[in-house]
């Protein structure tokens, strides 16, 4: 099988993961969805478990391109902050999703060990980064930056959560648009 099967295999068990968590893979489906047969995917993913944390994984490491990506871009710390937000922004845009590992940690106590080692691996790639960004906008102090990191995280998702939960693009804008007036994300 080549390796854009495996690539088709990964990007369509992308979307179902963003639309229905890790409970929602189904080979059978996937397979459908690709145009392959289920046992072709035991090529590449021999249980749900790696095809999971496959996936995961694929998605933190994506994430984590883009993120410093967008920091070499810029080089402007607080714009990179400013634009942070639409990272989580497009998963909404597409289909209203959500960010696959958040929708994943939700699922905690039904994933497999490798599973949820990515899906934390996603949430520790974006506490460093915002870290990494609030000490380099002179925003927080090196004690302060990962305390700081982690609510502007935990805040986001919340957000996307709760927009999703009423299919509301705008709620999000909303909310982040409240947590720079508040003082979490620099205006």
């Amino acid at each position: 099988m080549s390796s854009s099967a495996r690539e088709a295999i990964l990007a369509a068990a992308k979307r179902t993961a963003q639309a229905h968590g890790y409970g929602g893979l189904n080979f059978r489906d996937l397979a459908a969805e690709v145009g392959i047969k289920a046992a072709s995917i035991h090529y590449h993913f021999p249980s749900k478990a790696d095809l999971g944390a496959a996936v995961a994984r694929r998605y933190w490491e994506d994430t984590a391109a883009a993120l410093e990506a967008m920091l070499a871009e810029t080089q402007d710390p607080l714009r990179c902050l400013h634009r942070y937000p639409d990272v989580f922004r497009k998963a909404l845009e597409n289909g209203n999703r959500m960010c696959l590992c958040s929708f994943m940690a939700a699922e905690h106590d039904d994933l497999p060990d490798a599973v949820k080692r990515e899906v934390q691996a996603f949430a520790d790639v974006n506490v460093a980064w915002l870290s990494k960004v609030l000490s380099a906008a002179a925003l927080a102090g090196s004690e302060e930056s990962d305390r700081r990191a982690r609510a502007i995280f935990a805040a986001i998702a919340g957000a996307q959560l709760l927009a999703r939960s009423r299919s509301d693009l705008s709620l999000y804008d909303a909310l982040i648009d409240s947590y720079r007036a508040a003082g979490l994300l620099p205006a």
